[in-house]
């Protein structure tokens, strides 16, 4: 339930998907870009298709560096590149393998952050089959019943909340010094 501060505060949107801005953010301009935004911070780590494709191939096995270029399409030098972002971003980690009489070399290892990237993927890939003329080649399912992946948006309660649902408030960051 909302409470009456935060109820007489909300600027609603319209019935077009648009989120509520609430208590210091009714103000709309009280809040900027230069306030370090995290979709920002995320797209600049994830944010072109090279990155986005080559957190897939992660996420469907892909671990040498000639697969992971091989199955994105990318050139060595973009793929390479691409790779030491995410790296360098903890997305992914480099771990040494060596075949049998070959020099040692490095294959890209999901990290516990890359990990967190699934349901931004899964996300991207329903939008995706929503789009006109998608052929949606992959299916995700869940291998303990068989039935496709799908994605809600929950508050801690567990509620789904739709767009129109949610409101949008300017995050304090607790002092130093108060306790939790």
């Amino acid at each position: 339930m909302v409470n009456n501060v935060t109820a007489e505060l909300r600027q609603p949107g319209p019935d077009d998907g648009v989120m509520g801005r609430v208590g210091r953010f009714a103000n709309r301009d009280a809040w900027t870009a230069e306030m370090s935004c995290s979709i920002e911070r995320a797209l600049e780590l994830v944010g072109t298709r090279s990155a986005v494709i080559l957190m897939r191939e992660a996420f469907l096995g892909a671990h040498r560096f000639e697969d992971l270029a091989r199955h994105t399409g990318l050139s060595d030098a973009l793929a390479a590149k691409r790779l030491k972002k995410l790296v360098e971003g903890g997305l992914l980690t480099q771990r040494p393998y060596r075949e049998p009489g070959s020099r040692t070399r490095m294959e890209y290892v999901l990290t516990d952050q890359g990990r967190a990237f699934f349901p931004v993927l899964v996300a991207m890939m329903r939008w995706g089959d929503q789009l006109e003329n998608s052929t949606a080649p992959i299916e995700l399912l869940h291998s303990g019943c068989g039935k496709r992946l799908d994605i809600a948006v929950k508050c801690a309660a567990g509620h789904v909340v739709s767009s129109e649902q949610t409101d949008a408030t300017i995050r304090t960051r607790p002092k130093a010094d108060s306790q939790p």
